[in-house]
């Protein structure tokens, strides 16, 4: 067996001591919330130095650490009171990837592991015949799919499920999208996954089980309300995947208070511990709130500025980190034109969704995504419109100006991702919006809600317009070492590309006059040039 720089599989029971690297991002989240009693379903982690390994030698590098794995089930069985691939109390577990960076939705997943024919007739004991075979149902759809690539019989071995899945995660490290993803991000294709095997709780047991996602903070306005999506009765891959209709997440609020409330204090928590604005995926299991996983969460560029800001006066960033994480680029798309309110109502309205990432995006619809791309490629602006996104469509995602879907809430893939890539996006439009759009010029209303025809005329912004690029800059004045000011009796900066900035230093200019100071004295900070 290769030489591990730590143990390569690892329970996480709160104390780990290793780094995102090894563990990745998902397995540092729930170390961290087991570490802070939290309620999580016990987990363990193989590590991302065993999938580089997988990756030079497939076989040898599971056969080489499965002792370790079979240990950390028993580990599993011991916490939860329950037993791996037989009854009468029988132990379902997930396998999820989990890459050092999030790449939400790019890597693959498989639920309900662990059903045989005798978990089956145990768990119909145990519970009910329905929950039995809408969970085994839910399993087998997802193994074929991930595992056995779309055919062939699922094993009547939980162990023999395990190794293929482990595999299968693994395996996802190299998938086309996974790739494009990592390309569009410029991230490093070594390092591969980590595995993370996790007991199952339910969402779908009974009326008092549901799951969803919350994001902390408003991830489109970075406002403190509540935000994200609860569907009763179901499994948290329906909701990521914009697959089912959800409620609002402050609906769980009305159908089990008691969850909500605990809900929004873990929330609380994660987000002092994190510093920024947290995404978690929970699950209610007859009325008991489980947290699965929490990571820093995806944001528009208005979010970015206002939460870097809000967490600012709160005393959880100094000014330089509230700095650090706003990027000119962000500043731009901020100031990108936007759509007047007569330019808006004088277009003919052709669809109406749920708003999930602010801006506005003009092109022509393409619902086929390899016809986008194709399109995109030969210089033409193009709206991806779709039934709902998946992580199969990111290339078409990444071409695509504004991103459009007949189904999905504010939580679901295509919402995610085009927040993460700053795509303007409208999602849930209802069935037959792609037909209606194909081939259309369009113009994507990513605040609004709104896809209107034609390609409507757009008005710019400046720094001035917006009050917290207003206050931003102030900031920006004390920390940056180009002090830029839209007057005054100073050198003018033309250009605010990082050479320009660069020049200036250089030069001795320390103080200039810029027509966008903001993006001139970040473009300063993030090239470096701070002291």
């Amino acid at each position: 067996m290769a030489e591990f720089s730590g143990p390569p599989v690892v329970r996480l029971a709160g104390n780990s001591g290793l780094s995102q690297g090894l563990l990745g991002s998902k397995a540092c989240g729930i170390d961290a919330m087991r570490g802070h009693g939290l309620p999580v379903p016990p987990a363990f982690c193989i590590t991302t130095e065993v999938c580089e390994q997988y990756f030079t030698d497939p076989h040898r590098a599971l056969d080489g650490v499965w002792d370790q794995v079979l240990e950390a089930m028993g580990w599993l069985q011991d916490e939860t009171g329950r037993s791996f691939g037989r009854g009468p109390r029988p132990l379902l577990v997930s396998v999820r990837s989990g890459a050092a960076q999030s790449m939400p939705g790019m890597l693959d997943t498989v639920l309900n592991l662990g059903i045989t024919d005798a978990v089956h007739r145990a768990l119909e004991a145990g519970f009910t015949a329905g929950f039995a075979a809408d969970t085994r149902r839910r399993f087998e759809e997802m193994y074929r799919r991930i595992v056995l690539g779309g055919d062939g019989v699922v094993p009547d071995d939980a162990h023999a499920q395990l190794w293929g899945a482990i595999e299968a995660v693994f395996g996802s490290w190299n998938s086309p999208r996974a790739s494009t993803y990592r390309r569009h991000h410029a991230l490093d294709d070594a390092g591969g996954t980590a595995v993370v095997v996790q007991a199952m709780v339910f969402g779908n047991l009974d009326a008092k089980s549901g799951t969803g996602v919350l994001v902390s903070r408003n991830p489109m306005t970075g406002t403190g309300e509540p935000f994200g999506e609860w569907l009763s009765g179901g499994q948290g891959e329906q909701v990521v995947s914009g697959c089912a209709d959800c409620e609002p997440v402050t609906a769980l609020r009305d159908d089990l208070p008691a969850a909500y409330e605990e809900l929004l204090a873990a929330a609380r928590t994660l987000e002092r511990l994190g510093r920024d604005a947290q995404e978690i995926e929970f699950t209610v299991e007859a009325g008991r709130l489980w947290l699965l996983q929490t990571r820093t969460a995806n944001r528009s560029a208005q979010a970015e500025v206002r939460l870097a800001l809000r967490f600012r006066a709160e005393g959880l960033i100094d000014d330089a980190e509230a700095l650090r994480r706003v990027t000119a680029a962000q500043v731009e798309a901020l100031l990108s034109p936007s759509l007047q309110p007569e330019a808006r109502m004088a277009a003919p309205l052709l669809a109406r969704g749920v708003p999930v990432c602010p801006g506005v995006a003009r092109g022509r619809a393409y619902t086929d995504v390899d016809a986008a791309i194709d399109a995109a490629e030969g210089g033409e602006d193009v709206i991806l419109v779709r039934s709902s996104t998946s992580p199969y469509d990111v290339g078409g995602m990444l071409a695509a100006r504004g991103i459009v879907t007949e189904v999905g809430g504010t939580t679901s893939h295509a919402a995610v991702v085009s927040r993460e890539i700053g795509r303007p996006a409208v999602v849930g439009c209802g069935a037959g919006v792609g037909v209606a759009l194909e081939g259309k010029l369009v113009t994507v209303d990513g605040t609004a809600g709104e896809i209107r025809e034609g390609m409507l005329e757009l008005t710019a912004w400046s720094e001035r317009d917006t009050p917290d690029l207003v206050a931003l800059a102030e900031i920006a004045r004390h920390v940056s070492p180009l002090r830029a000011h839209h007057d005054g009796p100073y050198p003018r900066l033309d250009d605010a590309s990082p050479a320009a900035i660069r020049a200036a230093l250089a030069a001795g200019h320390t103080e200039v006059v810029s027509a966008t100071p903001l993006i001139a004295m970040l473009t300063a900070l993030h090239a470096g040039g701070s002291p």
